[in-house]
Parts: C-alpha cells; structure tokens; sequence
C-alpha cells in the first residue's frame, strides 16, 4: 500500500506538470528550440586562445541564431490573438542579431 501511494505521489508530480504545459504550434516549437539552443551559444564564448571552441560557437551561432530576430517578430504577427504563444514568446529579446547599417565605426 505505501509503495503505490508513493508511486501514484511520484506519477502525480511527473505527469502533472506536462499537462499544464500548453501544445505550441510546430513553428513555434521549432523557434523555440533553435531560440534556446542560440542563446545558450551566446553565453558560451570561450577565450580567444580557444580556437577549436570558438569555431564551434561561431557555427552554431551562425546556425541557430541567423533570422530568428525575423522569426520572432513573425510569429507574434501570426500568432497575436494566442496569448499563451505570445506569453512564452514574451521570454526572448525582439533584437539579438546584428545591424550592420545600426553600426556606427566611429
């Protein structure tokens, strides 16, 4: 009896929490992945020194980063009148890519 109060406690907390989470549209889960997966990136330059890491950062930068200031503000067009999208799109700046016309060298 303690063990399957223990295992229905256990499966409670393991299951509940995924049923609360809301189903995204597969475009938003897809931005959403490659999103998480930039920002990670960003927070993880090496030191110069680090030549092999830093061309590894380079890439997925490149890859998971590159349109997704675009994508952004394309999904909270499309998707304006969903507001549990447009709450979790609320966690990601508007603006991370670089402008180079923005850039003034001197």
């Amino acid at each position: 009896m303690k063990s399957q109060l223990i295992t229905a406690i256990l499966f409670g907390f393991v299951v509940s929490p995924a049923i609360a989470i809301p189903q995204f549209p597969k475009d938003v889960q897809s931005f959403i992945a490659k999103r998480d997966d930039c920002d990670h990136f960003r927070g993880e330059i090496p030191d110069p020194s680090e030549k092999r890491r830093m061309k590894e950062v380079i890439r997925h930068l490149n890859t998971s980063c590159k349109g997704s200031d675009k994508a952004l503000a394309s999904l909270r067009l499309k998707y304006a009148k969903d507001e549990s999208i447009i709450s979790r799109l609320r966690d990601y700046e508007d603006e991370i890519e670089p402008h180079p016309e923005k850039v003034n060298p001197n």
